[in-house]
C-alpha cells in the first residue's frame, strides 16, 4: 500500500533550518508530484511548496519564498524541504502528500527561543 513518512522535523530557533524529509513506498514515485502542506494549531492547512514528477518546476507558498526549497530523489522514492531561516510563524506539523492519493501522518517543527 502507499505509504509516506516524514522525519527530520524539531525544535529550533528562529534563524535555524531543518532538512525534511519524505520517503514514499507503494507507487511510481517517479509518476507523480509531490507537496508539501503544513499546519499549526488552530489554522487552515497551508500549501507550502510543490514540485513536478521531474523536479524541473516548483511553486512556493508567499510566505516560504528565497526561504524554503522542495526537492525530490526519484532514485530514492523521496521528496525534501529544506526550511531555512526559520521564523516562530513557521511552526507547525509539515505534512507531505501525493495529490489525490495520499498524505503522511507528518513530522513536527516547532520554532522558540
Amino acid at each position: 500500500q502507499v505509504q509516506l513518512v516524514e522525519s527530520g522535523g524539531g525544535q529550533v530557533q528562529p534563524g535555524e533550518s531543518l532538512r525534511l524529509s519524505c520517503v514514499t513506498s507503494g507507487f511510481t514515485f517517479s509518476s507523480y508530484a509531490m507537496n508539501w502542506y503544513r499546519q499549526a494549531p488552530g489554522e487552515k492547512r497551508e500549501l507550502v511548496a510543490a514540485i513536478t514528477s521531474a523536479g524541473d518546476q516548483s511553486i512556493y507558498a508567499d510566505s516560504v519564498k528565497g526561504r524554503f526549497t522542495i526537492s525530490r530523489d526519484n532514485a530514492k522514492s523521496t521528496a525534501y524541504l529544506q526550511v531555512n531561516n526559520l521564523k516562530p510563524e513557521d511552526a507547525a506539523v509539515y505534512l507531505c502528500d501525493v495529490p489525490g492519493m495520499s498524505r503522511g501522518q507528518g513530522t513536527q517543527v516547532t520554532v522558540s527561543s
